[in-house]
């Protein structure tokens, strides 16, 4: 090619790029002046800035003496963003060794085109603080924030557990879950380093003190394992109750799960059979019964009946325990010997209205209100459902054919112990806001089932009947009132013959009652009666509670208070 013909295309050229740059000029003018330029600023502003929302921290919770008994900690996601990693083999091996993780299993996680890759979720503080400091381009550490239980198993279906997300499940933590979890807030993020999130609504999670005591309740728990280990029961429950407050002191079943770990656990372990399963209690209801006639005048506490060997009601044939009859039978001998035909004499007596009523007065059949997650009521029919029977009226008064919670058995006998008042059981007894507000929960009075007169007197009639027939209950040094129960577990077409229920509720010092003590013992294997199984691990766990709460012996008691 001559020269002119070079200088021709290079004028050529110069002309192009001359026309493309006024173009780009002109349309940079535009852009800036003509056009949306605020559009395009926010556009770009949002290729390094991005919303999150930020959960605040969850508030902790407590026992009554300021035991920690959930808390917060850090855990990680470890991920990868294979594109972005160079050397392949150093990183897999370098991770490997940080991680525990097979090498060629990470080496093929490397090459794959997905653009991010989970490895972890949840890794260990540990395990996420190693790998940070080995900054290798491509993985990325998220940190997690993980709700943690110091003491394990301790506990555990009264606490629930909390996922990823900061949401709680079951228990406290489910209950409680918006005052726990706080307000989650929307900051301003920065994919380049920023100095300052700006956070709008922003509110830590609320401290609670529960009124649980982790000493009694780990009593409580040792106390259950080792009665599971001695009567065969693959299952049961203790409730520790101060019945004038309605606080629960403890409250454990078997069997239980690690809340740390619920992500592997089984999940039918999760509800609380405490408020949550429903069971016929058998002969611990008598004590309701016994409370019924006397508060409705059917009977006084020296009055006898005439107990036979059979009381048919409505073709039904009632027998006692030992089928046999005992004769000429006064109230108290009736609750010592826990006799069917003498209940069911009661409630006849009484009358379905009167009986019912009565039943309703003590919470039967309905929730009690406990702030645990996941309440049931429990099962009552009555005159006026389609499948009440007239013999209902007989078999309910000593426990068949009626199913409550463990929870509330124990606030129903709370009132015979408080002096006919019925309480309403809870489980926290102080809120501590972020800011430092504290509010007390009071307890709260549901209604008085019987009279002042009524309670007492039952109270001193339960305390004869187990003296007088020597109850493996009893506890030396103190007086004691209670109820064995033996109860009938529903099966499809009528009940099994092979399993029961073994149970003990009883209270005291009778004169000022400090404690109420629900055992319950499923399908116990050792023997089929409460009498043999609930009552002397009553008399065990008291002779230790006792202990713990302090409470002197009722001579010493007694004797102090005199003077």
């Amino acid at each position: 090619m001559n020269n002119e013909g070079l200088r021709r295309r290079l004028r050529f050229i110069g002309a192009l790029l001359i026309i493309l740059s006024g173009l780009i000029t002109y349309r940079l003018i535009t852009l800036q002046f003509y056009v949306d330029s605020a559009y395009f600023a926010e556009t770009a502003l949002t290729e390094y800035r991005h919303q999150v929302s930020i959960h605040p921290p969850r508030g902790e919770l407590y026992d009554r003496h300021g035991v920690l008994l959930a808390t917060n900690a850090i855990e990680y996601e470890i991920g990868l963003s294979p594109v972005l990693i160079l050397d392949r083999e150093g990183t897999a091996q370098k991770l490997s060794d940080a991680m525990g993780l097979p090498y060629d299993d990470l080496l093929a996680e490397l090459s794959s085109p997905e653009p991010y890759i989970q490895l972890v979720r949840p890794a260990p503080a540990s395990m996420g603080q190693r790998v940070l400091a080995l900054d290798l381009d491509g993985v990325v550490i998220t940190p997690l924030t993980r709700r943690y239980y110091p003491h394990g198993t301790l506990a555990s279906q009264l606490l629930g557990f909390v996922r990823l997300d900061n949401e709680g499940f079951y228990g406290i933590e489910g209950y409680y879950n918006d005052v726990l979890a706080g307000q989650v807030g929307i900051e301003d993020q920065s994919r380049i380093p920023f100095d300052a999130a700006r956070g709008e609504g922003w509110r830590n999670g609320s401290d609670l003190y529960l009124t649980l005591d982790s000493e009694i309740q780990f009593l409580a728990e040792d106390t259950l394992d080792k009665a599971l280990g001695s009567t065969g029961a693959p299952s049961g429950t203790i409730i520790i109750y101060s019945p004038k407050t309605g606080e629960v002191l403890a409250m454990a079943s078997r069997p239980t799960y690690d809340p740390n770990r619920y992500y592997s656990e089984d999940g039918t372990l999760f509800a609380d059979p405490s408020v949550s399963d429903q069971y016929e209690p058998g002969s611990t209801l008598k004590a309701l019964t016994m409370a019924i006639a006397l508060e409705n005048g059917v009977v006084q506490p020296d009055s006898t009946y005439d107990d036979t060997e059979v009381l048919d009601v409505a073709g039904i044939e009632i027998h006692n325990w030992d089928n046999i009859g005992h004769g000429i039978t006064s109230m108290t001998q009736l609750l010592g010997k826990s006799l069917n035909v003498g209940a069911a004499t009661l409630s006849l007596r009484t009358g379905p209205t009167k009986f019912y009523a009565g039943l309703d007065a003590f919470g039967i059949g309905q929730v009690t209100g406990i702030d645990l997650a996941g309440e049931i009521q429990g099962t009552l029919r009555r005159p006026g459902n389609a499948n009440w029977f007239e013999s209902d009226l007989a078999t309910n008064s000593y426990g068949q054919g009626i199913a409550i919670t463990p929870i509330q058995l124990v606030a129903a006998i709370g009132a015979i112990a408080n002096d006919g008042l019925l309480m309403q059981p809870h489980m926290v007894t102080q809120r501590v806001d972020a800011d430092g507000t504290i509010t007390t929960y009071e307890p709260t009075v549901v209604n008085r089932a019987i009279s002042p007169e009524t309670a007492q007197e039952l109270a001193r009639m339960m305390q004869t009947a187990l003296e007088t027939e020597a109850s493996s209950a009893l506890v030396p040094g103190y007086s004691i009132a209670g109820k064995t129960g033996t109860a009938s577990i529903p099966i499809p077409g009528g009940y099994d013959p092979n399993a029961t229920i073994g149970s003990f509720v009883g209270f005291g010092p009778v004169d000022d009652p400090q404690f109420l003590v629900l055992i319950k013992l499923d399908r116990t294997s050792s023997s089929e009666w409460g009498s043999h199984t609930a009552a002397p691990i009553f008399s065990q766990l008291v002779s230790r509670l006792v202990v713990l709460m302090e409470i002197p012996p009722d001579a010493v008691r007694l004797s102090q208070a005199g003077g």
